[in-house]
């Protein structure tokens, strides 16, 4: 009999075990409009997810991912509401749950990691002071034994000085570094789940790798079922043990990685496959002189040198793109092309004339001649300006345009731009998506009649769809307007796309200069060999071999 009941306590472990720990069925969740009128969001969408297992979400923007995943932990932004389905976490219905009950699961059962880490800490708090909050909170540990599990996370999550950079402050560290404390922030808890929303698009790719290596482990070794949100197919394809593509908010396609990656059976399925494959024609070497010239130019923060020694040419009609890991200088050389940092020595040379250093010394024609596209347009807009307020103001300031005329020339870029006037106008940066945000923050740009547009990781925040969108609208206005773009990325794929010329940095020093098709082809500088190896494979397998390949050297 003794034997019977433990046979049957060994059944029950073996089948809680075996048991889902997060069920979605067919939940449903909508928006409320200008008008009050509730919009669908989600539809119908049906998901498990086992312990241990990692389910990778894509698809474009406005697909319903980064809605689905904040769903499974029972939780809807301002305005959206779970009209039907249910949400089924470790047995328990969270809608059926007070909003006490669920705040108890989440943090300690349930984790985020959020796409901008720098976002989402605190930066008059240290590190380790934010890691430890919520064990501490759900009194799951003492603060002693929460700050030697944090120092003992951040030696997994291979952080530097794992016993002191706790006791950092978020700006004291990189960006990857900051994205690998937030991972341990969320397993401070060995929560049973984890929802990663974007958490290495902003990364260069060599970090990259070693924030998808340290995620990867530590989801591996405490067993932890994850949500992977991501529109990276590369980075998916290492992640994930299943694929689920959303669409409109509907799962259009879900298969284990290998299968779908092998032989997806939707059409758009395969859109998004092939959407990285847009390049630039090759051109001939430029005939003409450089309009604008960076000459020896070194850059200090304080004591810190940043640039050293930088020489580089533009010129009409041509793409430079920058590229190199964070911390190489790509946006401090752009901060002194646009006299936002006063080069500490070197030149900007315009047509033969050396530029002020500092924004505050060049006129109104040298300021509009170098326009900058921001990597992040939500805060690059204003949220209380509409669309023709901010396309309007450099039209007013640079060009003295007012009343139809100005009225006018809004309505021109924005055809410019792919937006229809008579849609957008009005609307705030709010109601748009993230795509026509940047939009409108590159006719903000062009309102200027510029000769340069500075563009800093534009598409890094955007899906692939858009991004290409985004990608061939430069283009088109580059030939239109003979435009020059000094193009700052850390996606190689987007340098086949966009570039002319490329310039590789690595500690503030150009590395290696020259032609797209020059630059791609071996030989390679050591650094630039380093970049292109890191650069994410849509096979499976490209992680661990890229991992055993640097252990052996």
């Amino acid at each position: 009999m003794s034997e019977s009941r433990a046979q049957q306590k060994t059944n029950l472990q073996t089948a809680n075990a075996n048991a889902p720990l997060l069920q979605m069925r067919d939940v449903h969740i909508g928006g409320a409009n200008d008008s009050g009128k509730r919009i669908p969001i989600v539809r119908g969408i049906n998901l498990t997810l086992h312990r241990g297992e990692v389910l990778g979400l894509i698809g474009e923007s406005g697909a319903g991912k980064s809605t689905l995943g904040l769903a499974a932990a029972g939780y809807t932004r301002d305005g959206c509401k779970i009209t039907g389905g249910e949400v089924v976490f470790d047995g328990a219905e969270l809608t059926k749950l007070s909003e006490e009950e669920r705040r108890k699961l989440r943090g300690a059962k349930i984790a985020y990691v959020a796409q901008s880490a720098a976002a989402s800490f605190n930066p008059a708090h240290k590190l380790i002071r934010q890691c430890c909050e919520s064990a501490m909170f759900f009194n799951i540990k003492n603060r002693a034994d929460a700050e030697r599990d944090a120092i003992l996370l951040y030696e997994k999550l291979q952080l530097p000085f794992p016993q002191e950079i706790g006791f950092r402050y978020p700006h004291q560290v990189s960006g990857g570094q900051l994205q690998r404390a937030m991972t341990a922030m969320a397993m401070i808890c060995r929560p049973d789940l984890i929802i990663f929303d974007e958490p290495t698009t902003a990364l260069d790719v060599t970090t990259q790798i070693e924030v998808l290596a340290a995620i990867r482990d530590i989801v591996r070794e405490y067993q932890t079922a994850a949500l992977y949100i991501t529109h990276d197919l590369a980075v998916v394809a290492q992640m994930a043990h299943r694929i689920m593509v959303l669409k409109d908010g509907l799962a259009v396609e879900e298969s284990e990685t290998r299968e779908m990656l092998s032989a997806p059976k939707e059409e758009y399925t395969k859109s998004l496959w092939a959407v990285r494959r847009l390049q630039k024609p090759a051109q001939s070497p430029p005939s003409d002189s450089p309009f604008m010239e960076i000459q020896n130019v070194s850059a200090h923060y304080g004591e810190m040198r940043a640039l050293s020694d930088v020489n580089l040419s533009l010129h009409r009609g041509r793409t430079l793109a920058v590229v190199g890991e964070s911390g190489s200088g790509k946006s401090t050389l752009a901060r002194c092309l646009a006299g936002l940092l006063p080069p500490s020595s070197g030149s900007i040379i315009k047509n033969g004339a050396s530029l002020p250093p500092s924004y505050a010394s060049r006129d109104k024609r040298q300021l509009q001649d170098v326009q900058m596209i921001y990597q992040s347009p939500d805060t690059a807009l204003n949220p209380r300006h509409s669309v023709s307020e901010i396309v309007g103001r450099p039209l007013s300031f640079y060009l003295g345009l007012s009343g139809e005329k100005l009225r006018s020339r809004i309505a021109e870029l924005l055809e410019q731009i792919e937006l229809p006037p008579n849609q957008f106008l009005r609307r705030l940066p709010g109601e748009l998506s993230g795509g026509q945000k940047q939009r409108v923050c590159i006719a903000r740009a062009l309102a200027a009649n510029p000769q340069l547009i500075i563009c800093d990781e534009i598409t890094s925040a955007l899906d692939q769809l858009v991004a290409e969108g985004i990608l061939r609208l430069l283009q088109k206005l580059q030939k239109e307007l003979s435009l020059c773009y000094f193009f700052i990325t850390h996606d190689i794929s987007l340098v086949r796309a966009i570039a002319d010329e490329v310039a590789v940095m690595h500690n503030g020093e150009v590395v290696e200069t020259g032609g797209r098709d020059e630059i791609f082809s071996p030989p390679h500088h050591e650094y630039t060999e380093l970049l292109l190896s890191s650069v994410p494979d849509m096979n499976p397998d490209w992680l661990n071999a890229v991992l055993a390949a640097r252990e052996k050297e």
